[in-house]
């Protein structure tokens, strides 16, 4: 069996909203759902497979068996498993973070480090997001405004609507606003570094960590220099490619491709609903299913009506 049909675990944190469950069709765990991990391999948060012969089992389950030659030859580069795809639902604001990059996380975190890139899927009207810095800041002044809550006063404020793709490389400031839908598209790590929660409480009336020592090691104090689309991709790095994919369901109902030995393919559904086939097998889709198809599985369609992410190694 090539074509796997993923469950994604969910995150209860604290400034998510409903939507993921009301539109996406994932399985609530508590009054809110921030995140659905779509495609993860990430130690106690892995995705689960929900047909065929590993049904109910972790995907790590499934690569250990098979053996890593289903990620493709591409990824094999790649110490751990290199990828990490979300859906997020912002309805209040995330805290301003950073992420570092590989070396510095290895070091302190034994994780990669995290670049990513978002894809807005919807936005209320006037929704921003935080993305660096509008100018060069010293790091005086980057711990002074920290330390007196006058960071937002020096971040680039970027308005954002549907469709809108934003890369966000390692060291980057930033923040997701409230009112934001988005799928993330991220290294395989959990390495956050809180420097501003607005001064909010967990479930457990605690302050919430910050990290402003590791994020004044890390932060990239230099003005924004907003990353060009990689055409013909949404997104390009060396951790991963995304291809956007729309299929109307009039002119154009059938969209095929091939699943080479260079790497695997996610297919993450945003819109529509139809059938995918892939290496005789054929199941039916509908908007928040989320597949896996290993590195050699051959040729693949899409048909009906859908917009989609498809992320693999090149």
């Amino acid at each position: 069996m090539a074509l796997l049909k993923l469950v994604a675990p969910v995150k209860d944190y604290l400034w998510g909203g409903d939507r993921l469950v009301k539109e996406f069709g994932k399985k609530a765990i508590g009054s809110v759902t921030a995140e659905s991990w779509e495609l993860s391999c990430f130690p106690g948060s892995e995705s689960i497979i929900e047909n065929g012969e590993y049904s109910g089992k972790k995907i790590t389950d499934y690569i250990s068996d098979k053996g890593n030659m289903v990620l493709g030859t591409n990824c094999q580069k790649f110490e751990d498993f290199p990828v990490l795809i979300k859906l997020i639902d912002a309805k209040k604001d995330l805290s301003i973070q950073v992420h570092p990059s590989d070396d510095y996380a290895r070091i302190h975190e034994n994780q990669y480090g995290k670049t990513e890139m978002w894809y807005i899927i919807d936005a209320e009207e006037d929704a921003f997001l935080y993305y660096g810095f509008k100018r060069d800041v010293t790091k005086e002044e980057f711990a002074r405004r920290i330390e007196d809550e006058t960071l937002t006063e020096v971040l680039n404020a970027y308005p954002v609507k549907k469709g809108d793709i934003i890369f966000i490389e390692s060291g980057t400031l930033h923040a997701i606003g409230a009112g934001i839908l988005l799928a993330e598209i991220q290294q395989n790590s959990n390495v956050t570094y809180r420097v501003y929660d607005y001064g909010r409480r967990d479930k457990d009336g605690n302050l919430r960590e910050l990290h402003v020592d590791k994020a004044l090691d890390v932060t990239n104090l230099s003005a924004v220099k907003k990353v060009s689309r990689p055409e013909p991709h949404i997104g390009e790095c060396k951790y991963f490619t995304v291809d956007k994919i729309n299929l109307t369901g009039n002119i154009t109902d059938t969209i095929k491709g091939t699943v080479g030995e260079e790497s695997f393919l996610h297919i993450l559904i945003l819109e529509g609903q139809g059938t995918i086939k892939n290496d005789g097998e054929e199941m039916t889709y509908s908007k928040g299913d989320s597949f896996f198809l290993p590195s050699g599985s051959g040729d693949y369609s899409l048909s009906g009506s859908l917009e989609a992410l498809l992320t693999y190694e090149k």
